[in-house]
């Protein structure tokens, strides 16, 4: 790290505005921070209310070498601000350039406000301007995080694979029910005989011109031939044929340190950073009292993570399929859970569950899945999630909604892990 007089390196960094991505950001900082940086975590002000929300207003103010700025996003003022913002929306922020030039002037502003000047920004793979952002602030260094499974950004980056041998797009909306999402490509080597329902979710359009669709293979295809290095939050025995096809994609080096949560704990840590939490929801305390309670592998977590949305019908018949299980279970259910409404929870199904179920809005997912109540993931399969159920050894059930969810269900059925 170089003698004390030497300034800290200072890394900015800044995830995509969605709490699945700031997580992640947040463990490498405080990696990082563990090691001697200074640390500028970079939040969209809308994230950032919200985190004040559910960490308390003195939040940001733990540590001096670990600070919080903020940006806006440029979109229209939300009528309900503790919700995740719409992602197709967030993305065509990103590709307009609505948050280019507030972070190059916020770097500026951080080169000469006293603090150690910067030496590199940290990126989340999919906020790709900031690779523009770091030639106008005269080729600042670029890391790239990309904070989904590395078997996710493969398939992302055979986006354009698939468009030019034509599977993309699909020609009429019966694709769902036809069988041809049942198809299989084999023109990855780590992906061999994987079926098209398997690749990541975007695929899944009659579009050509499908926002999320080109948004992720602009934003990989930037990221993959820029040079730079990108860290993954995965390691090679979990990923190991993924990580060797993705090193021929991408031009800069590769780096798998993940899990970060485990070697985040395994640092020493007394400034207080350690504990810094990144859940933008208020966390239910409470839960544990009631998850001690309860006998040793009993209880069913349930949680589909801060986007998956669904409608109120799927709602309910996950409600009796709890139920019926007839088993003890935890199931987080957030404020915006349900598709353009609010959720509503048979009461006949509160009732007959009083005494085995507790439902609640948000909890601490790592602390929860340590515990030795639980016994069972019902899981989105996110890969956040992915990895805190391997860091607690809990046994999984896969109910994948989008994005790269059914690719991570795919890779871990084909490992048997």
């Amino acid at each position: 790290m170089g003698s004390k007089n030497e300034p800290k390196i200072h890394a900015v960094c800044i995830p995509y505005p969605a709490q699945g991505h700031i997580s992640p950001m947040l463990k490498l900082a405080k990696l990082l921070h563990s090691q001697g940086f200074h640390i500028t975590f970079v939040n969209t002000e809308y994230n950032h209310r919200r985190l004040l929300r559910s960490r308390g207003p003195t939040f940001v103010d733990a540590v001096s070498s670990f600070r919080f700025e903020t940006i806006p996003d440029g979109l229209p003022p939300s009528d309900n601000d503790d919700v995740t913002q719409d992602i197709p929306t967030l993305c065509q922020a990103v590709l307009d350039n609505n948050f280019l030039d507030p972070f190059t002037k916020l770097v500026g502003k951080l080169m000469n406000d006293g603090s150690p000047p910067v030496t590199l920004i940290i990126s989340d793979v999919v906020m790709s301007f900031t690779l523009d952002a770091t030639k106008q602030l005269g080729g600042l260094p670029l890391v790239w995080l990309w904070t989904a499974s590395v078997c996710g950004l493969v398939g992302y980056y055979h986006y354009q694979t698939l468009f030019d041998n034509a599977i993309f797009p699909f020609k009429d909306s019966n694709f769902v029910a036809d069988g041809s999402l049942d198809k299989v490509v084999n023109w990855v080597p780590s992906m061999k005989d994987i079926q098209l329902k398997y690749i990541p979710s975007f695929i899944r359009s009659t579009d050509k011109d499908d926002l999320m669709f080109n948004f992720l293979i602009y934003t990989t295809m930037k990221a993959a031939q820029s040079a730079a290095p990108i860290i993954f939050n995965s390691f090679d025995a979990l990923e190991h044929e993924f990580l060797k096809d993705v090193s021929k994609i991408i031009v800069g080096p590769t780096y798998a340190i993940g899990p970060m949560q485990l070697q985040l704990n395994n640092v020493l840590d007394d400034s207080g950073v350690k504990s810094l939490g990144s859940n933008l929801w208020k966390e239910d305390l409470e839960c544990f009292k009631w998850l001690d309670s309860k006998k040793p592998n009993s209880v069913v977590y349930v949680s589909f993570g801060s986007i998956t949305t669904m409608t109120n019908e799927n709602l309910i018949e996950f409600a009796w399929g709890l139920a019926n299980s007839k088993h003890s279970f935890l199931w987080i259910l957030r404020p915006d859970i349900v598709t353009g409404d609010s959720a509503i929870i048979p009461p006949e199904f509160l009732a007959e569950t009083r005494d085995r179920g507790l439902v609640t809005s948000w909890c601490d997912q790592e602390k929860v899945l340590n515990h030795t109540s639980i016994g069972s993931f019902l899981t989105h399969c996110g890969w956040n999630s992915m990895l805190d159920t391997i860091g607690s050894g809990v046994p999984v059930i896969c109910w994948p909604f989008f994005a790269e969810q059914q690719t991570n269900t795919w890779s871990s059925l084909r490992s048997g892990r």
